[in-house]
């Protein structure tokens, strides 16, 4: 991991928004993932379409979505970004035990849009959970996770 000063800091030690205003604005890739892990009964019932409260992935993708475009109002300090794009592909997933959850956000501007990808992977699997706790309260949120960046001075990031 490289040595870099955290940036969220003004010169007495306050929180602050990093100014952004002379940054290039340049293409913005964020993909991140997040598995929702549960009862192969659970799975079966959202595969099949009968959970009580609809349709789970569909709801959880809309949610998902929502989110991103919702980022700078959740995470403290986050830029608010024109999204230019933001999809999210859930799958039943039996040999994981669950749903698998991938969410891509695309911008043009001077930052990144890594926590609007979290933030859609995230509430697209806490959404999963709350359609299905009434049958599976030991659902587990797992491995929310940056898989890939690309765009801005930093570079490319690509998860293992």
């Amino acid at each position: 991991m490289s040595e870099q000063k955290l940036t969220h800091l003004d010169a007495q030690g306050r929180a602050q928004m990093v100014d952004v205003s002379e940054k290039p604005a340049t293409a913005r890739r964020a993909v991140a993932e997040a598995r929702v892990l549960m009862q192969p009964e659970t799975l079966a019932l959202i595969e099949s379409g009968g959970a009580a409260k609809g349709d789970v992935l569909g709801v959880a993708r809309l949610a998902g979505i929502m989110a991103a475009k919702r980022t700078a109002d959740l995470i403290p300090l986050c830029h608010p970004l024109p999204l230019s794009k933001v999809t999210l592909d859930l799958a039943c997933d039996p040999e994981l035990g669950g749903v698998l959850i991938t969410a891509e956000c695309r911008t043009t501007g001077p930052t990144g849009v890594e926590m609007e990808a979290l933030t859609a992977a995230s509430v697209a699997a806490l959404t999963v959970y709350d359609m299905c706790k009434a049958v599976d309260r030991g659902m587990r949120i797992t491995e929310v996770r940056l898989r890939h960046k690309s765009g801005g001075k930093s570079g490319t990031f690509e998860a293992e």
